[in-house]
């Protein structure tokens, strides 16, 4: 029999800056899920080893220890396999897709229901991570892996994004965001501000203002390269936004409304005079 665990990644986030807590500065985000998927599978029976199935998941195999531990089990004969729609450093949520995935296939195989709060503190002893386990959008403290704001599952954008081709290092990009949040709090203060409005009153057009905002605040930091150019061909676009991943590489436009396929067309032509492929896929829950 085979076990199997699901989880879907995201398109950067529609908000990242500094929450203060408790008078500590922390990294917020609002993210952005896309139907992109990461599979982890577990054949019961079979012959296999975590560390030979899935040399380079550490973190799965660590969550594997975790969940292991707390639910005083042993893990039976088998063999793990995983698969991903997800892009590793990109800004897609790849590693915590990976574990959230890892933890539903154990869930699986041991007729368990874990719920967000332990999935949560499961990741909490890993890494800093996504909100990719809950079923709705939250204002979420990525190094306390807390929800502070839940938002209910819609909207639903529709992108076109590329990857400028950067591998950015999550982790080590931790002290530097905070420091860059701490001297424009202000100004990134007022977004949020505006963010929460839009999705409490469920306002489309200002949600992807303010990830334009976003987005033009996070240029202080890492930078890419071709926001500014997306900025000036928006209009022409009809695009109502602007995301990025904020520690990855990807940016793209948002609609509100489908694009057709005229409208793709003309999209791919211009990414691909900037030398990329542009990429097309539905955004929420």
């Amino acid at each position: 029999m085979i076990h199997s665990g699901i989880c879907h990644g995201t398109l950067g986030e529609l908000f990242q800056g500094p929450y203060i807590q408790n008078d500590k500065l922390h990294i917020g985000v609002i993210s952005l899920p896309i139907k992109k998927y990461s599979s982890m599978h577990f054949e019961l029976g079979i012959n296999g080893d975590i560390g030979t199935d899935l040399p380079e998941k550490e973190k799965c195999q660590r969550a594997v220890d975790i969940y292991l531990a707390r639910h005083q089990l042993n893990l039976p004969q088998g063999r793990w396999s995983h698969d991903s729609e997800l892009i590793q450093g990109k800004g897609m949520a790849s590693s915590t897709a990976d574990m959230v995935a890892t933890i539903r296939c154990l869930d699986s195989l041991f007729a368990i229901s874990s719920s967000a709060e332990t999935i949560s503190s499961i990741l909490r002893e890993v890494e800093r991570s996504d909100s990719v386990f809950l079923d709705h959008y939250a204002l979420y403290l990525s190094d306390q892996q807390q929800v502070i704001n839940g938002f209910g599952n819609e909207p639903v954008f529709h992108a076109c994004y590329i990857d400028e081709g950067d591998i950015v290092d999550t982790e080590q990009a931790g002290k530097p965001l905070l420091a860059y949040y701490a001297r424009e709090w202000p100004a990134y203060a007022r977004n949020l501000d505006h963010m929460i409005q839009a999705f409490l009153q469920q306002d489309l057009p200002a949600i992807a203002r303010c990830a334009t905002t976003s987005a033009l605040l996070s240029q202080g930091v890492i930078p890419k390269r071709h926001l500014d150019t997306l900025l000036d061909m928006q209009a022409h676009f009809r695009a109502d936004g602007i995301v990025v991943a904020h520690t990855g590489s990807l940016l793209g436009y948002l609609f509100i409304r489908r694009p057709g396929c005229r409208e793709m067309g003309e999209l791919a032509a211009f990414f691909r005079s900037l030398g990329y492929q542009c990429r097309f896929a539905q955004t929420g829950f």
